[in-house]
């Protein structure tokens, strides 16, 4: 029987592990994939499209990610390239109930490890592209604050 947990999700101006970047994963073991499957079930619940490894309180190089077309799970992701530009609005589960517009790439390839520990590429563009390159952020530090491009205007 697997049991999946719930993990706490860490919130900016609480937590400064949001701000560390994240180490590589060396081997994929029964721990990495318990985070994995936790992971995915706490994004779920908090009815995001992403969650990286720093926003539950570790600092290792993974991201789950799913824009409505199934889970996608990365271990050491990397950005391969990135083509044109797209402005359009993000939030962050971390930063609840704050969203602005933040320019991303239109089209991004990323190559990283699935649980198997087999490299893996995904080509991504529109809403995919906007969330791998947030969730690789994460691993790196970075939160969508840093690159707001305009406050969200409404009504």
């Amino acid at each position: 029987m697997i049991v999946v947990a719930i993990r706490e999700i860490k919130h900016y101006q609480k937590d400064d592990i949001l701000r560390k970047k994240s180490r590589a994963v060396d081997k994929i073991d029964d721990r990495i994939i318990t985070l994995l499957d936790d992971m995915a079930e706490t994004m779920y619940q908090a009815d995001g499209v992403g969650l990286a490894a720093p926003q539950v309180g570790i600092l290792k190089r993974i991201i789950v990610i799913d824009i409505g077309d199934g889970i996608i799970e990365l271990i050491n992701p990397e950005i391969l390239w990135e083509k044109g530009e797209q402005d359009g609005e993000e939030g962050c589960l971390s930063i609840p109930g704050y969203s602005a517009n933040v320019k991303r790439p239109a089209k991004v390839k990323v190559k990283g490890l699935n649980r198997k520990g087999e490299e893996i590429e995904i080509v991504g563009e529109g809403l995919l592209a906007r969330a791998l390159c947030h969730e690789i952020d994460h691993l790196n530090g970075i939160l969508f604050i840093d690159r707001v491009v305009s406050e969200n205007t409404e009504g």
